[in-house]
């Protein structure tokens, strides 16, 4: 088998982190991962998200067996019954309990995908009225970045959802150049519906995503409740740290 190119990329929630999977699973030489930390994340923690029961029964709630597959081998096929040759695993910042060992973390090659603290919360307050600093992960997001940063000599790459939503092709040109891939115009539009690759989550989550057939372009600002609004600002310093680097 051709050797695998790991790719993972780390957002918070909210991020268009599922389009961008998508893009990338459309790709004929590509498998992907949804949260594969998820389950332990919820183990660990206790923490009542929707569906927490079956996400950590369908899962696997041992962070060392999946951080062993995260630096393995990707599915034997994938979507469309090809040997992959790309590994993109979608990560949620959060996920990382301080617990984890990050050794696993050089063995892809790794990028951020970063969006405002208001837009994230907008959307996030759809599905959880009260979320936390720690619930939208931009502080762990910014340690992440610092470690990889420093375990690696140089900065990954970073792309900004709004620049994404408004330019595809030429983000993802850029995105995939400084990963060392090849663009694939197949990322730039995918049949609409759910996937098997999808986290079992995917149903009280991935509504406008199973909808999409590609990157919509972006909407008019949403307006932000008043009691986040304390909570954007103090993210904002985490968001524009990375910001300095986007694609």
């Amino acid at each position: 088998m051709t050797d695998v190119i790991r790719i993972a990329m780390w957002s918070g929630p909210r991020n268009i982190s599922t389009a961008m999977m998508r893009a990338f699973e459309n790709r004929p030489d590509c498998a992907v991962w949804d949260e594969p930390f998820y389950a332990h994340y919820l183990s660990e923690t206790g923490l009542e998200h929707p569906m927490r029961d079956e996400i950590i029964g369908a899962g696997d709630a041992d962070w060392q067996t999946v951080a062993g597959r995260c630096g393995g081998a990707p599915p034997t096929v994938n979507r469309d019954k090809n040997t992959p040759t790309l590994w993109y695993q979608k990560h949620m910042t959060v996920h990382m309990l301080p617990s984890i060992s990050l050794d696993f973390i050089s063995k892809a090659r790794n990028a951020f995908l970063i969006r405002k603290p208001a837009a994230v919360l907008a959307s996030y307050h759809d599905r959880r009225a009260n979320p936390t600093a720690e619930d939208i992960g931009f502080v762990r997001q910014a340690e992440l970045f610092d470690h990889i940063c420093q375990t690696e000599g140089n900065a990954p790459p970073v792309i900004d959802s709004d620049a994404v939503l408004a330019a595809p092709e030429a983000s993802l040109k850029s995105l995939c150049a400084a990963l060392g891939i090849q663009f694939d115009a197949a990322m730039l539009a995918w049949p609409a519906g759910r996937r098997d690759s999808d986290g079992i989550w995917a149903v009280h989550w991935y509504k406008s995503v199973e909808s999409s057939t590609g990157f919509a372009p972006p909407g008019p600002p949403r307006p932000l409740p008043v009691h986040l609004r304390a909570l954007a600002e103090s993210s904002l310093p985490y968001y524009e740290k990375l910001a300095k680097y986007a694609l």
